[in-house]
């Protein structure tokens, strides 16, 4: 292929060494460099001092607490979805995939409306003012964090559950195992590794986040890593070797559940597929379980989707908060607002369109051009490029960000692109060219090396091969990875609120920044419009994968 030479190895390494590379690089020679030489006392104040620790801990509780929430939402859900008559509405894999999907600043802004003082659950029912207290604690944060990330484990479960082949249990049935000791001694081991893999990923994306413990955490006075290395640049006064020193060891946190991750999950990895054809069952339930399979997925739509959204469309519609939900109270004034020409709403949505859709082609070309070279990862060189490109996907975002501005505020460049538009584009390539490396390697792993050999015969040149015969077949999986990066670039936060320029807004930020000043209405809108979008980009994303996938048969 066309990708394969040194120089081409040699181009793409430094593009990724740029990306990925070069900021973990920063992080560690500033936290254990001083005056040019080796000083790790800022490193040892990390463990001397209690409020780091306090922060580790509770860092690490949040994890653990966040993992059980998942595990009690997705485990049920991913029998229902394929061990009930619910398996037959494939629609409910694309709604359960939307609160992952949300920006979780928004859906935690969501419950806040619905869940304070005087908010929407108090306006419906004035008996449940007591619940206020209850969930404004540890509870309601794992609770919102759960609901967040649950989709990610369910899809693992689910798909782990209709990989596995009836025959195991139809072998223990025979050898006089009853159904609920068949699930505990057969079905449970064989989705170890899946949920290993799962829950771990899930610890390491509640380490990584920042948007509910931005907004939902500073109310209950609950500080975690990502909060507190925001809180070092961005505060009075700035402390950057104490930031670069959380982010280092937040760092070496992650890498230590992603190398568990992987131990573990080779050591209970089980092979569940064979050659034999798998066995059509027909599903036959009695009503309780139909009804519990109803009303538990019902629950989980209302809590997880229902109720934030909710939240979010009735204040963007709300003439006057204090009023509540009465008639008279709504209108499309917010809306109006915002799309008013030059208003602060409207430049920062464009920002956000501009950075996503920039970001999204640039992190194509990339994609498409490092999935070409690693294609199957068999030499040392395409295993070196797979491994550094993906980075992103395991190490916290806040990191990477933090890394960056280190890099690009060195005394030793010649010229910067920091407190530049170009600065936030080069920020979210970093965080986001993974998605579209990993589809556009998913579509590749799809051609068979047959296609190259006929396009040799018949004398194509290696630029034909790839505009008319490569391009267009692995086009799926590229404008797949093109859109996942547009959705995930519009709901970024912690990237635009540490390296935005200033009096340059993203509608992330003026999300943010509205709700803390207590001008919810128009930020609201914007919150509606982001999610509008995502929504529409998750069917078309849906779309292109089926089709991709129905030209691939």
């Amino acid at each position: 292929m066309i990708i394969e030479s040194r120089r081409s190895f040699t181009i793409l390494f430094a593009i990724v060494t740029a990306f990925a590379i070069a900021p973990l690089i920063a992080i560690v020679m500033y936290t254990f460099i001083g005056e040019g030489r080796l000083d790790l006392t800022k490193v040892g104040k990390l463990f001397e001092n209690s409020a780091v620790l306090r922060t580790l801990g509770n860092s690490m509780l949040l994890g653990i607490f966040v993992m059980i929430g998942t595990t009690i939402i997705a485990l049920p859900m991913a029998m229902i979805r394929t061990k009930t008559s619910l398996s037959r509405y494939n629609w409910l894999d694309i709604v359960l995939t939307i609160p992952f999907m949300t920006p979780p600043y928004i859906g935690s802004m969501g419950w806040i409306l619905f869940m304070q003082k005087n908010g929407f659950l108090q306006q419906i029912i004035p008996a449940a003012s007591w619940m206020s207290d209850y969930f404004f604690s540890i509870f309601g944060m794992v609770l919102i964090m759960s609901l967040h990330l649950f989709p990610f484990l369910y899809l693992m479960l689910r798909n782990a559950y209709l990989r596995m082949n009836g025959s195991f249990l139809d072998a223990a049935e025979i050898f006089g195992r009853n159904r609920v000791k068949n699930w505990f001694k057969i079905v449970l081991p064989l989705l170890a590794s899946s949920y290993i893999l799962g829950v771990l990923l899930i610890f390491i994306k509640t380490l990584a986040e920042f948007g509910t413990p931005a907004t939902f955490g500073s109310r209950i006075g609950f500080k975690v890593f990502t909060t507190e290395i925001h809180a070092y640049l961005s505060k009075w006064p700035v402390d950057i070797r104490m930031a670069t020193s959380l982010s280092l060891f937040l760092l070496s946190v992650c890498l230590i559940v992603w190398y568990l991750q992987n131990l573990l999950g080779r050591k209970y990895a089980f092979g569940i597929l064979s050659g034999k054809t798998a066995t059509l069952r027909t599903i036959e339930e009695k009503w309780p379980i139909t009804l519990f399979s109803w009303i538990f997925t019902s629950i989980i739509l209302i809590l997880s989707i229902g109720i934030p959204y909710f939240s979010i469309i009735a204040t963007s519609l709300q003439k006057v908060r204090g009023e509540g939900l009465v008639l008279g109270n709504f209108s499309f004034d917010a809306y109006k607002e915002l799309f008013t020409g030059g208003s602060a709403g409207l430049t920062a949505f464009l920002n956000s369109l501009m950075f996503s859709v920039t970001t999204a082609i640039v992190t194509a070309v990339l994609g498409f051009a490092i999935a070409l070279y690693i294609k199957k990862g068999e030499t040392k060189k395409q295993k070196v490029l797979d491994f550094f490109s993906l980075t992103p996907n395991i190490i916290p975002g806040i990191v990477f960000v933090v890394g960056l501005i280190m890099f690009w505020n060195a005394p030793w460049l010649p010229a910067t692109i920091y407190n530049t538009k170009a600065m936030v584009v080069v920020a979210y390539c970093v965080l986001f060219l993974p998605y579209s490396i990993q589809y556009t390697k998913s579509s590749l792993a799809q051609l068979d090396d047959s296609i190259f050999q006929s396009a040799s015969i018949f004398g194509r040149n290696l630029w034909d091969v790839y505009r008319h015969i490569i391009i267009p077949l692995l086009m799926p999986g590229i404008l797949a990875g093109m859109m996942m990066t547009f959705i995930i670039s519009m709901r970024e936060l912690v990237a635009g609120l540490l390296i935005l320029p200033p009096s340059v807004e993203t509608g992330a930020t003026f999300i943010y920044s509205q709700f803390e000043q207590g001008n919810a209405s128009v930020g609201m809108a914007v919150a509606v419009i982001t999610v509008m979008i995502t929504v529409i980009f998750m069917f078309l994303l849906d779309w292109v994968q089926r089709r991709g996938e129905r030209a691939n048969v």
